[in-house]
């Protein structure tokens, strides 16, 4: 999803099995940086939004060191895909697929991700 940089008001939610699950607000995700996000299972997403506003959700743990730091991973992208690297042993997952780009025998669980108007009360 792709939003104008000059939208407010709007909340952050990954689709999880039980529904969409409300995360932050849009404005505490800096481009170009990510953010972690606890779950209601317990487990932790990776949020990240890019320069043109496009949104990505991925699980935060690295499957090779099994750390919760792919929120502090350095983003990019490889012939189009946009990715994040671990900041520990550097591989690289796909932000749409949740795919290892170094070793395809590895991946993370992708999110879909939303901005949805804050509700108003009268």
């Amino acid at each position: 999803m792709t939003l104008a940089p000059e939208t407010t008001d709007l909340k952050v939610q990954l689709r999880l099995a039980e529904g969409w699950f409300t995360v932050c607000d849009l404005s505490l995700l800096t481009p170009g940086r990510g953010v972690a996000a606890l779950l209601p299972d317990g487990s932790q997403a990776a949020l990240f939004r890019d320069r043109s506003g496009t949104l990505y959700g991925i699980d935060n743990r690295d499957p090779f060191s099994g750390a919760a730091v792919l929120s502090r991973g350095l983003t990019g992208t490889h012939q189009g895909r946009p990715f994040v690297a671990s900041p520990l042993l550097k591989q690289r997952f796909d932000l749409i697929s949740g795919e290892c780009l170094d070793d395809a025998a590895m991946r993370v669980t992708a999110y879909e991700v939303r901005a949805n108007p804050v509700p108003r009360r009268p």
